[in-house]
């Protein structure tokens, strides 16, 4: 069978072959906790769920401009407004099926065969497939000194005169880092200099702890968006904790959007408009919805490292933001996916190896779930790879020895 090379050589997601094992063994009755997934447990803010309701019943539910419903550009201009003090135009943005499709079509937008995008590791692990998947050449910047933020001067020196753009996240997934302001600052002022896209996954930016803030490079650029090399995605997924919805946008100059509205409209027509109803529902009603779930996974957070304090030699750098962290496992294993299949395996918990973010020997947990799974999820683990734990636990309602170490 012949297939296409550039689609061979995307790489699977790495949760696929993990979630599917976890599937098999919950559908078996096994007690598996899930800490590897990116959702929170919220419910649909009201607002979404009466928006689409009402729009649902009235039984308008048609095709909308390939771009996005002009209420939804409307509602999502005057975010932009409120969170980036930055008046838009509705020809500076487009809606998308989710923040990845976003990101996705942003990419073919810009790349031509060979162009470079700088991504820092620890990355989304979309990154460097979705350069790929446009004939784009990934180029990853490991911060030097083992923490989560690079210095700026290691991006400049990846620079080249192939580079096209770069993309930051921050918060950022999977470290939970929050990228301080003298980067953001320096970065738009080199960016808009050279004439490089900056391009700022912004999906987090409304889920952060302890009075920090994630800095919008708006803030630093006296350029209007026609004008800036800045580019901004954002959705509803996890600030509103919309997961299923699949909504997200880009806020670009106008001529970069209006070639990711030809491409949209060539690959999705348009995103659904109930969604979009939805998101402008959220986006529109009272906002405590998104400082209940921020406080709910600032809690979880807290609980986390409360708990990894008990391993005996397991570095946690406190998360800033998102729903994330990312432990140093490397005393137990420098194979963080030979790790992962472990932790599934004797303790029954779902985590995501680090290698797939860019650092082997790491593990991503999410704190997105419910206290108790938390709490239960660290204990399993810490039984299962540290000799200084208890040797007995019970996983559901069987007690289980620990014969391994």
């Amino acid at each position: 069978m012949s297939l296409s090379q550039l689609a061979r050589s995307i790489a699977e997601s790495p949760t696929v072959k993990l979630n599917e094992k976890a599937r098999l063994l919950r559908e078996r009755g096994e007690p598996i906790i899930h800490l590897g997934i990116g959702e929170p447990k919220n419910k649909t803010p009201i607002s979404a769920t009466l928006s689409t309701a009402a729009r649902l019943l009235s039984g308008e539910v048609k095709y909308t401009p390939a771009d996005g419903l002009p209420s939804t550009k409307k509602a999502i201009i005057r975010y932009t407004e409120e969170h980036y003090n930055r008046l838009v135009a509705p020809e500076n943005v487009i809606v998308s099926v989710g923040a990845k499709q976003a990101i996705f079509t942003l990419l073919y937008t810009l790349l031509n065969p060979q162009d470079e995008v700088i991504i820092i590791a620890p990355y989304w692990v979309s990154y460097p497939e979705m350069v790929k998947m446009c004939y784009g050449v990934p180029v990853i910047v490991t911060p030097e000194d083992g923490t989560f933020i690079p210095r700026f001067e290691e991006i400049e020196r990846a620079v080249s005169s192939y580079t096209k753009a770069i993309i930051i996240n921050s918060p950022n997934n999977p470290s939970g880092a929050v990228y301080p302001e003298a980067l953001i600052a320096d970065l738009v002022d080199f960016c808009e200099r050279k004439g490089i896209y900056l391009i700022m996954d912004d999906i987090y930016h409304k889920l952060v702890f302890d009075g920090v803030s994630a800095p919008p490079a708006y803030r630093f650029t006296q350029k209007d968006v026609d004008s800036s090399h800045i580019i901004i995605i954002n959705g509803v997924s996890k600030s509103y904790g919309m997961t299923g919805f699949r909504i997200g946008w880009a806020i670009a100059p106008r001529p970069v959007i209006e070639i990711m509205r030809n491409v949209q409209s060539q690959t999705a027509t348009n995103p659904a408009m109930l969604m979009q109803v939805a998101a402008e529902g959220a986006i529109n009603g009272i906002q405590n919805v998104v400082e209940s779930l921020r406080l709910s996974m600032q809690n979880n957070r807290d609980l986390l490292m409360q708990e990894m304090r008990a391993f005996t030699d397991v570095r946690c750098p406190k998360p800033q933001g998102t729903f994330y962290a990312l432990p140093d496992m490397r005393a137990y294993s420098q194979d963080s996916v030979a790790l992962a299949n472990f932790l599934l395996d004797k303790a029954r918990v779902v985590t995501v190896p680090g290698k797939a973010f860019g650092l082997e020997g790491y593990i991503r947990l999410s704190y997105a779930g419910s206290p108790k799974d938390v709490k239960e999820g660290i204990a399993r683990i810490r039984w299962a790879l540290d000799p200084n734990a208890p040797n007995e636990i019970y996983i559901g309602d069987r007690k289980m020895v620990r014969d391994w170490l």
